[in-house]
C-alpha cells in the first residue's frame, strides 16, 4: 500500500478570495514505513501573503520571489500523488487549495479526488475522540509524540508529524523512517530444516506482562474500544 502524507501552507484562509499555496510537503509511506522518497517545494504566489498567515508559517514575499510557481510543479505533484492513498488533516482545506491551482491552469487534475484517495485524519480524530480537541498538537499530546521543534508550522515538517500521528491512530506503529527506500528491498522465503532441535521457550516477566496490559489499554483507547489482542487466548 503506497500512502502519501501531505500538508500545504497558504497565504491566507480561502482560495475564492485569490489565495495560493506557498508551501507543499509530502512524505511517502509504503507497508508503515517512512520512505524517505519526500516531495517538497517552497512556491512563489504572485500576491501578497496575509499577516496572520505569515504569524503561523514564517514565510515571507521577499522569501518566496524566486521560488517556482505552481504551475511549475504542478504535473511532478500529479504523477507523485496519483493513485495513492493521500493523508491530511483536515483534508478539506488542502483539498480546496490544491483544486483551485489546478483549475487556475485550466488543467483537467482540478478535482484530487478523482486521482487519489484522500483520508482525513482530522475526521478519524473525531470519531475516535469525540467531544474532544483533534489538532495535531492535541493529537501528538495524546500519543506522546515530540514536536517541541515545531515553533512554526511548516508543510514538511507537519507532514512529518501527521505521519506519526496516523500511524498511532491506524495500529500504534509509528517513528518508522527506513534508511533506504522500501523498493529496494528483496523478499525471499525461507524454509526451515523440519529436523531442527525445539526451540527454548522463554516466558515473560511480571514487569514484561504489566507493560503488556498497559500497550494493550492504550490500543483500547485509541481504537475506540476495540483490540484485537483481547480476542486471543
Amino acid at each position: 500500500m503506497r500512502q502519501i502524507v501531505l500538508d500545504t501552507e497558504t497565504t491566507g484562509l480561502e482560495p475564492k478570495q485569490g489565495h495560493r499555496i506557498i508551501e507543499i510537503g509530502c512524505v511517502e509511506i509504503i507497508n508503515r514505513r517512512l520512505t524517505g522518497n519526500n516531495f517538497h517545494y517552497y512556491l512563489n504566489p504572485q500576491r501578497d501573503i496575509d499577516e496572520g498567515a505569515v504569524e503561523v508559517h514564517g514565510l515571507t514575499t521577499e522569501f518566496l520571489s524566486d521560488k517556482p510557481l505552481y504551475e511549475d510543479i504542478a504535473e511532478s505533484f500529479f504523477e507523485y500523488a496519483k493513485g495513492a492513498e493521500v493523508i491530511i488533516h483536515n483534508a478539506a482545506f488542502d483539498v480546496g487549495f490544491i483544486n483551485h491551482e489546478y483549475r487556475l491552469m485550466g488543467s483537467e487534475h482540478s478535482d484530487m479526488a478523482s486521482w487519489c484517495n484522500v483520508t482525513d485524519t482530522l475526521h478519524m480524530a473525531r470519531n475516535m475522540f469525540p467531544g474532544q480537541r483533534n489538532s495535531l498538537d492535541a493529537l501528538c499530546k495524546r500519543f506522546e509524540i515530540n514536536n517541541s521543534h515545531r515553533k512554526l508550522h511548516g508543510a514538511l515538517l507537519d507532514a512529518e508529524i501527521l505521519a506519526d500521528v496516523y500511524l498511532m491512530m491506524s495500529g500504534g506503529q509509528h517513528s518508522l523512517f527506513a534508511e533506504e527506500s522500501t523498493s529496494n528491498i528483496e523478499f525471499k522465503t525461507k524454509t526451515f530444516d523440519e529436523n531442527r532441535p525445539s526451540l527454548p521457550i522463554i516466558k515473560a516477566t511480571k514487569n514484561e506482562l504489566s507493560e503488556h496490559v498497559e500497550r494493550l489499554a492504550m490500543l483500547r483507547e485509541s481504537s475506540g474500544g476495540e483490540c484485537v489482542w483481547d480476542k486471543v487466548n
